[in-house]
């Protein structure tokens, strides 16, 4: 372990940090992170674990190569910090200290900037206004607009100097904010479009910074190159910026969770840089920049060149142990706190082929909350299982990944069958025989099955859109094209089912939000319409809620609700004997 660590500092060292030439050549290396998802320390708390990656192993990293004679790196951030484990909702939601945990942590790393990402607007103005004000480097987000004043809510740029040398870094946030959260939570902010934002502010930089590059930091993943229309604004809009916007000499992109090393063509034929970290602290995403010092006033970019560089086997920083000792302690008891029993084992995988209790008990709460006559909700974990016995804390990050809310939307029941024709039809594959794949899979252009490194067989969707419902009985027919396989036969209290009828169905604020599309494609309702259909929203994240749940009730013994049934029947219990293989290679 230390000979593979020690090799992987002096390459990092050798590759990117170099002394000027001569006086006039100097290199600037720019290091990203970005979707560390609140992997500070390398310790997971959800499971009661260390780990191998985290913020104290690029700590460490970071202060090794600055400690070098010459190094010249940048560190930056490229957004989506503030969720994900019970470090995060601690700091967040529970603890009560002068700074904010994550802002001490990142101005201890000596952060030079920061784009706000989605989940970290996720977690409410009083979070990330706070952060804004604690961080002592500039936290960006150009296309973000304070309603009020008509101007960037985020610092939409900041100058970089090292050595003489002008770096520009414009940050960016995906747009698709307001489709995925409940207005309270960026309320008074406006998420214009990422190009058009670009465009205008790369014009304000040369004219105002003139500056020796130009940096994009873009919460965003690359999307398409020639985007319809109708697509815009664009949620991963990398690809189309880097292609018909000029000026940016590297984008890091962010978001996807996508690992990438790439050049794109520009409209005026210069290349841009495309580097994506991908997600949890487990690599950089640098870029070395060479200029030549051609007088004292004139300096150029000769080349750049982007790598990936890993922390799997970087030490993590005692440093971090040593300054947060305190708040690891805190997170550790927060985490272990017993909420209640839970009766048997749960598993989030069988909720893919029919109705699960680890589903059906997210159900069962929501209907008993909000006295809703309908649930909607999805297996947030792709394969979690929560084990009978006490649960604490840190078991509901497994049962319920996302701080979502808990809303009631008035729905018709043909908006509910639609609803659910979108659902299965993101879903389920096309069957034509019991030979075939029960689940939609994703291929390639030559029609090869997508493999992940571990195995696994990808689907085409992302599992947390796997939307079914409780509170009424249903078929779905697999053997039917998508959009003709839903037969509802009545409510679960025996009543019948009206198309005409106006139900109160309990949803997520994601989903409430537009977030998936089930509501906008599926159903139809336009986004601006969905707040008027909102009767009731939670005050606390549905998280909160599942633990209060088992609180009040001690014991907790979640049954299927057998509600609904894929047919036919064998076909279907074929297919997933074939699918559960793929999916655990």
């Amino acid at each position: 372990m230390r000979i593979r660590f020690s090799f992987l500092i002096s390459f990092f060292l050798l590759l990117f940090v170099s002394l000027p030439l001569e006086g006039r050549e100097i290199k600037i290396q720019v290091a990203v992170t970005s979707d560390v998802h609140a992997r500070v320390f390398p310790y997971d708390f959800v499971n009661d674990r260390p780990m191998q990656t985290s913020l104290a192993n690029v700590h460490y990293l970071i202060q090794a190569v600055r400690t070098r004679p010459g190094s010249n790196i940048i560190l930056l951030d490229n957004g989506d910090l503030l969720q994900g484990t019970p470090a995060a909702y601690y700091a967040n939601f529970e603890q009560d200290t002068k700074l904010h945990l994550f802002s001490r942590i990142m101005n201890l790393m000596r952060y030079d900037a920061a784009t706000v990402g989605n989940h970290d607007i996720e977690a409410g103005p009083q979070v990330y206004n706070r952060l804004r004000k604690e961080f002592r480097f500039p936290y960006l987000g150009a296309n973000v607009i304070n309603k009020e004043t008509g101007q960037p809510h985020f610092q939409p740029y900041t100058v970089i100097r090292r050595q003489g040398v002008r770096v520009a870094v414009l940050g960016l946030t995906t747009t698709g904010v307001p489709n995925w959260l409940p207005e309270h939570l960026w309320m008074g902010l406006e998420f214009r479009e990422m190009a058009e934002a670009a465009a205008y502010w790369v014009q304000q930089i040369r004219e105002k910074e003139n500056p020796d590059a130009i940096v994009g930091l873009f919460h965003s993943g690359m999307g398409p190159s020639n985007p319809d229309p109708t697509q815009v604004p664009l949620e991963n809009a990398v690809q189309y910026i880097a292609r018909t916007v000029p000026g940016f000499d590297v984008i890091f992109s962010g978001h996807d969770h996508r690992e990438r090393v790439e050049t794109i063509v520009s409209a005026d034929g210069s290349e841009v840089l495309i580097v994506g970290p991908g997600s949890y602290a487990e690599k950089l995403a640098v870029a070395e920049l060479t200029f030549d010092r051609i007088s004292r006033k004139e300096i150029k970019l000769l080349g750049k060149k982007g790598d990936l560089v890993s922390t799997l086997n970087v030490a993590p920083s005692q440093e971090f142990f040593q300054r947060f000792e305190k708040d690891i302690n805190e997170i550790v008891n927060f985490a272990g706190e017993p909420v209640g029993q839970l009766k048997k084992d749960l598993a989030s995988i069988e909720a893919f082929f029919g109705p699960a209790a680890f589903v059906d008990l997210v159900h069962t709460i929501q209907l008993e909350t909000t006295g809703a006559e309908v649930s909607f909700t999805a297996p947030l974990s792709f394969n979690e299982t929560l084990k009978a016995g006490m649960l604490n804390i840190r078991d509901f990050f497994k049962l319920y990944q996302y701080e979502n809310f808990l809303y009631v939307m008035e729905l018709r029941g043909k908006e509910i069958d639609d609803y659910l024709e979108y659902s299965y039809g993101i879903w389920l594959n096309r069957m034509n025989s019991a030979e075939d794949h029960l689940l939609l899979f994703r291929f390639d252009e030559e029609g090869k099955p997508v493999v992940e490194a571990n195995g696994r067989h990808r689907l085409r969707h992302p599992t947390f859109n796997f939307d079914s419902a409780a509170g009424i009985r249903y078929t779905v027919d697999a053997s039917k094209p998508a959009g003709q396989r839903v037969q509802i036969s009545g409510m679960e209290d025996g009543s019948a089912f009206d198309p005409e009828k106006k139900y109160r169905v309990a949803i997520n604020s994601y989903r409430g939000s537009g977030g998936g599309g089930h509501l906008t494609e599926g159903v139809g309702i336009a986004h601006d319409e969905l707040r008027e259909r909102i009767v009731f929203s939670s005050e606390k994240d549905l998280r909160a809620s599942l633990i209060e749940y088992f609180r009040e009730h001690k014991v907790v013994d979640p049954q299927a609700r057998d509600n609904w049934k894929i047919i036919p029947q064998d076909w279907a219990a074929k297919g997933r004997e074939k699918d559960l293989e793929l999916l655990n290679p």
